[in-house]
């Protein structure tokens, strides 16, 4: 298993509205510095607020980025369609623009080496109602003629396990599951259920959070790391992708680095 994380989560967000934001006038930046750290593992990220100015989306910058990722020793496996959650177009009129903004970054991103897209279906992407499921399955089926042969959409769910297994079974193998380790203890998952659909998982966020609440520093919060840990040794061999909180004094790139210390303590 790879240890990687989100990126734009090294640097001071450019937008303080989010948590997490592609770091339009810093990416190249925050790359050399992952690099510095060996911190070999990024999950591109992408918002709509500054979609022409980055390479998963703007065509010309490919290649750039391409180079710079090269150049600094580190791969881009997967994506977080963060544009997604802010208009998700089973919720919203004007749909086949945010369809269509979807097949580009995924045409893109494979170009780039990305095979792992994922898609979250929380907070303000949260499927309400079976209308909002069925339109979601019958698009995403569509959407799924375009990717190659490695690449896989996957999807991040507030479902309840089995659910979730149920959700996924409507798929074919072009697609499968994100588990995020911070949703779920914020929702106060059994895990031991959670386990009737990890054959699907293809990608890990590993974050902590409180029963209901915010994100803080893996182990202080509900997250049964120990349990975690303990299966995914003999049951998962993909990427563990760091979504952990933010440092509440700037210090972002020291508490990647604490939080990477304790996930390689438990593997």
């Amino acid at each position: 298993m790879k240890i990687g994380f989100i990126q734009g989560r090294l640097l001071k967000s450019e937008n303080k509205k989010f948590i997490q934001y592609f770091p339009s006038k810093n990416w190249i930046k925050e790359i050399i510095l992952a690099n510095k750290n060996k911190l070999n593992l990024i999950e591109w990220t992408a918002n709509l607020e500054n979609l022409k100015k980055n390479p998963v989306y703007n065509k010309k910058l490919i290649n750039k980025a391409k180079k710079i990722l090269k150049k600094n020793n580190i791969k881009a496996e997967s994506l977080t369609c963060d544009f997604f959650m802010q208009k998700p177009f089973f919720k919203i009129k004007n749909s086949y623009f945010y369809l269509n903004i979807l097949r580009k970054v995924i045409m893109n991103a494979q170009l780039l080496g990305i095979r792992y897209f994922v898609i979250p279906l929380v907070d303000n992407s949260s499927i309400k109602n079976i209308n909002q499921e069925n339109l979601l399955i019958k698009e995403m089926l569509k959407i799924s003629s375009i990717l190659n042969s490695r690449s896989k959409i996957l999807f991040e769910l507030d479902f309840r396990p089995r659910k979730v297994l149920n959700f996924i079974k409507k798929f074919n193998n072009k697609f499968g599951i994100n588990y995020d380790t911070g949703n779920s203890a914020a929702l106060n998952y059994n895990f031991k259920i959670e386990k009737l659909y990890f054959k699907y998982v293809k990608n890990i966020h590993i974050k902590d959070r409180l029963i209901r609440g915010h994100s803080v520093r893996l182990g202080v919060g509900n997250w049964k790391y120990k349990e975690f840990f303990k299966y995914i040794k003999k049951n998962y061999h993909g990427n563990l992708i760091l979504q952990t909180a933010r440092s509440q004094k700037d210090y972002d790139m020291e508490e990647i680095l604490i939080n990477r210390s304790f996930v390689r303590k438990y593997l």
